[in-house]
């Protein structure tokens, strides 16, 4: 049985038991700030389990991909070395919100292993939590009692992370072997967990006391993947049909077997792991950078990287491994196709930049593991480390990794130390989803029922009753003129920041109460928050205010967001199809969008861009506006953004013929609106990600007219340049006629000394450019001689000679010249035909003639 096909009867399994099916949520669980990834089933029903949410159904059933790197199962060293540790699988789940609780949820589960699966039962073996008797005696009526283990908290008890839904567990074994059990042997090889039933029955705070959920629920969870190892009768995960498609094609690339050596097997599981989750975690909108999730990113594809070397990989290889798992799993997963492109780009791009590196940070590391073997030592020094990781991006587990191989270990203090700054700078640019932190007095409010309903697509004013009012963090009944609050209401125009789109201000009135309002969030997408400064009056909860948007700037972020849009779908069209939005940010004066892309944009391309968006702001295109289910909106080819979580009814926002997005902002009743789009700046932010920036409408009118305006300073700046170099052209010809038109007088001034022609005179020039023409044309008439020439060049005396080709074996000017320029002060020198020189003491000009002369 192929594992796709496990994966179909167990959803329509539970389908037929009243489950609603639900699509996979994405890997990156956006609004949630407790949680890097997606590591379980649960993790979209979060917010149901805690009754912060409801949902139209009672029951569901997932097949959810999950991502661990860490903790008790997924250690990122153990992958490829044991049978069944990964960074990215799949989880078969099945829920239930306050619906049925242990002993549905336990006869099902045992109902499909031994009914449907036809799984011999003598082979499952069962662990419940040792407090939990009611789970005890309902398995009873299903497995003998010798095949119940009770084990302790950490084994048996689950929680998501250090706070939230959690409760007591019961976990069903496969066994490998035969023979009899202890509960020592439930930790060895010989048994394989393959799913654990949750029975959610609280919520652990921040202060770690455990509440009661509104309802007891269930959550369970059981590994596709471990699942599959059974079923086709393999010994350890590899073995499955998940994994071999994608090792042949790693052997097909690299032409090694996997079953050639034990060292051969570990690099190919590696790297069928690595390349499999980097192939979600880009295609679910991450890329490589040294921060947060995308860190994450970058160390699997490095460790990869590395294992493909140990194969003699020396070139790019990643993205034909990744075509493999885009055909074998993209039917189930559709976004691996949508965004097929960008997932074989970004592969490709990491292994050129590292490929280039590595042999560098290999050679380094060698030579250190040289040197501490002359030391008789066995810690590589923190700082190499580091070295290593700020210069040559080695992750410090990839580092880790080689020197394990060499039985040496790292300072882990100083690689910490050299580390710091780094870790505080990322520890600030790490803000989880995105979203603003959420205050635990939103969270008690929310779970208190509070909810507002959003009404700006429809209305840029309304009246909202107050529901809560807040001040540093704490709940207040009322406010005063003067203090700045936060303010819930039940309804509201006002649009929350999201999806890139800052929130609305505006003012909030009663017959008494002038309220400005500064800001809007949401903390959950249904708990709206403005930021209030009360203006005049004293307002209280349950008051009703009227809600008023500012219209004006409302409109300018409008035009911001259709004309992101149209950028995003132009940067498409012109750049290719692996474009994908990696953040935007738009307010009522500019937007800023940024996006995959692997080189540098050029002049023509930007005004193509450019060109493109106008066109189709100038046909006016009505925007199409649709709410209809996710699957619908995808289906029609709908671009889904990342950042943004998205539910099972989604709102899509469509410019016929040229761009269709998921959206919850608000926009444009047509392009036209926008008026014009202008590109203002474009540049890299990071490795594989560029920046555009541009503004709209009126904002773009005021960009370009100020174009115009220094384009007019500009050209008024060259006339006036060019009118005064003309000017200074005409009295350089002006003063060189003269000189030259004197030319003959001074000639009457020349000396012969010992037989030799001298003229030694001050002329009239405006600097040492001139002097040298003048003394040239001298040079001419004389024939045969030396001219030395001095002039008064604004404050300054430039000095030159000039002696004929016929006397420079005699004579040297640039020697004279070294002799005489210190008469004025300076310096100079020069060849034998020609020397220049100058200094600040023109009076002293007469004294360097006479001197020359005395020199001759």
């Amino acid at each position: 049985m192929r594992a796709s096909e496990i994966r179909e009867i167990f959803l329509k399994f539970f389908e037929k038991a009243g489950h609603t099916r639900v699509a996979s949520s994405s890997l990156i669980p956006f609004g949630d700030l407790t949680l890097y990834f997606t590591n379980a089933g649960m993790v979209q029903f979060k917010d149901v389990f805690l009754g912060a949410e409801k949902r139209a159904t009672t029951r569901a059933t997932t097949s959810q991909k999950c991502m661990r790197v860490s903790g008790k199962h997924n250690d990122l060293e153990n992958v490829g070395h044991t049978p069944r540790h990964h960074t990215f699988f799949e989880m078969l789940g099945n829920f239930s919100f306050g619906d049925y609780f242990k002993e549905e949820a336990i006869a099902f589960a045992w109902e499909f292993l031994t009914k449907t699966l036809k799984l011999p039962k003598e082979k499952l073996i069962i662990t419940v939590y040792e407090k939990d008797d009611d789970a005890g005696k309902l398995w009873l009526k299903h497995v003998s009692k010798d095949q119940i283990f009770r084990l302790g908290e950490k084994d048996n008890f689950w929680s998501m992370g250090d706070t939230g839904p959690c409760g007591p567990c019961s976990e069903i074994l496969w066994d490998f072997g035969s023979g009899k059990i202890t509960k020592k042997d439930l930790e060895s090889d010989r048994f394989m967990e393959i799913w654990n039933l949750v029975f959610m029955q609280f919520n652990r705070g921040a202060d770690g006391v455990m509440t009661p959920l509104p309802k007891p629920s269930v959550d369970t969870g059981m590994g596709l993947e471990r699942l599959a190892c059974v079923l086709q009768g393999k010994k350890n995960n590899w073995e499955t049909d998940l994994f071999t498609p994608i090792i042949e094609s790693i052997e097909r690339v690299t032409k090694q077997k996997h079953d050639a050596s034990q060292e051969n097997a570990v690099a190919m599981r590696v790297i069928a792991d690595h390349v499999r989750a980097a192939s979600f975690l880009i295609a679910d909108g991450l890329l490589p950078s040294n921060e947060g999730r995308d860190y994450v990113l970058r160390r699997i594809l490095r460790r990869a990287i590395r294992y493909g070397r140990k194969l003699g990989m020396h070139k790019p290889f990643f993205a034909a491994v990744a075509e493999t798992v885009m055909k074998e799993m993209g039917s189930a997963y559709p976004e691996l196709l949508q965004h097929k492109e960008i997932v074989v780009k970004v592969l490709t791009n990491e292994e050129e930049r590292f490929l280039e590196t590595l042999d560098r940070g290999l050679n380094i590391l060698e030579e250190e593991f040289k040197q501490l073997q002359k030391a008789k030592q066995s810690i590589v020094p923190g700082e190499i480390v580091f070295k290593l990781y700020d210069t040559y991006g080695f992750p410090k587990d990839l580092t880790e990794l080689i020197a394990r191989e060499k039985k040496i270990d790292l300072d882990e203090k100083g690689f910490e130390e050299a580390m710091q700054k780094q870790r505080e700078r990322a520890r600030k640019a790490w803000k989880g989803s995105g979203s603003f932190k959420v205050e635990p007095v939103y969270q008690t409010l929310r779970l208190g029922g509070l909810k507002t309903e959003f009404v700006g697509y429809e209305k840029e004013s309304d009246i909202g009753e107050i529901l809560g009012l807040l001040k540093e963090g704490k709940k207040i009944e009322y406010a005063k003129k003067g203090e700045r609050i936060q303010l819930i209401v039940n309804r509201t125009p006002f649009y929350a920041e999201g999806g890139g789109q800052v929130g609305d201000t505006g003012i909030g009135l009663t017959e008494d109460i002038e309220l400005e309002i500064l800001d809007t969030q949401k903390p959950f997408p249904d708990l709206f928050v403005h930021d209030v400064k009360v203006v005049e009056g004293e307002i209280s909860v349950k008051d009703r205010v009227n809600l008023e948007i500012d219209r004006e700037r409302r409109q300018k972020i409008r035009c911001n967001h259709t004309a992101t849009h149209l950028l995003h779908a132009a940067l498409r069209q012109i750049l290719g199809g692996h474009v994908k939005q990696a953040g935007s940010y738009l307010d009522d004066q500019y937007l800023r969008f940024d996006f995959s892309h692997f080189e540098a944009i050029t002049d023509k391309q930007l005004a193509d861009i450019e060109d493109l968006v106008n066109k189709v702001i100038s046909k006016n295109i009505p925007v199409k506006v649709e709410v209809l289910p996710y699957k619908e909106a995808i289906a029609k080819g709908a671009l889904a953004f990342f950042g943004e979580k998205y539910g099972d009814v989604v709102r899509l926002i469509q410019i016929p013929d040229f761009s269709i997005e998921l959206c919850g902002g608000t926009h444009t009743a047509s392009t036209g609106e926008i008026g014009l789009i202008k590109i203002v700046k474009e540049r890299s932010v990071a490795n594989g990600v560029r920046r555009i920036e541009a503004v709209s409408g009126f904002a773009a009118q005021e960009f370009v007219r100020g174009r115009e305006f220094l384009l007019k300073e500009e050209n008024q700046r060259g006339i006036e340049t060019e009118k005064q170099r003309q000017k200074e052209k005409e009295e350089k010809s002006k003063r060189m006629q003269a000189a030259l038109k004197n030319a003959d007088d001074l000639l009457k001034k020349i000396k012969e000394i010992h037989g030799v022609k001298v003229l030694a005179v001050q002329v009239l020039v405006a600097d040492a450019g001139e002097l040298r023409e003048v003394a040239d044309a001298y040079k001419q008439k004389m024939g045969s001689g030396i001219v030395a020439l001095g002039a008064d060049t604004g404050g300054k005396v430039a000095l030159i000679i000039m002696i004929t080709p016929d006397l420079t074996k005699k004579y040297s000017a640039g020697n004279l010249m070294k002799q005489l320029a210190p008469l004025v002060g300076g310096t100079g020198g020069g060849r034998p035909d020609m020397a220049q020189g100058g200094g600040p003491e023109i009076a002293n000009l007469p004294k360097v003639f006479k001197r020359l002369e005395e020199l001759l």
